[in-house]
């Protein structure tokens, strides 16, 4: 399963975006199910970033957002996502 998030951040407040979203990146690589996870800023438009995370399955994805500390340091980041679906299956 993927998780993919996207981001529009003013340029102003890139750096302690990249931050926050380092910190999401290694709370989520401590939850069971985890696989890999990256994140990035769009070559064209500046104010675009992406969230990208790889988990063993669906089941691993949503018990991670349920753990508190991941409530706590993850979700009021990706709380801030623009609005569109984001979790993909990988087996089709």
């Amino acid at each position: 399963m993927i998780a993919i998030a996207r981001f529009k951040v003013p340029t102003a407040q890139a750096p302690e975006f990249r931050g926050q979203i380092e910190r999401a990146l290694h709370v989520f690589s401590e939850r069971d199910g985890f696989i890999s996870g990256d994140f990035g800023q769009n070559l064209d438009e500046n104010d675009l970033w992406t969230l990208v995370t790889h988990w063993a399955n669906v089941g691993s994805y949503r018990r991670a957002l349920s753990s508190t500390q991941v409530k706590m340091e993850v979700v009021p980041l990706l709380a801030t996502a623009i609005d569109e679906p984001g979790a993909y299956s990988k087996d089709l």
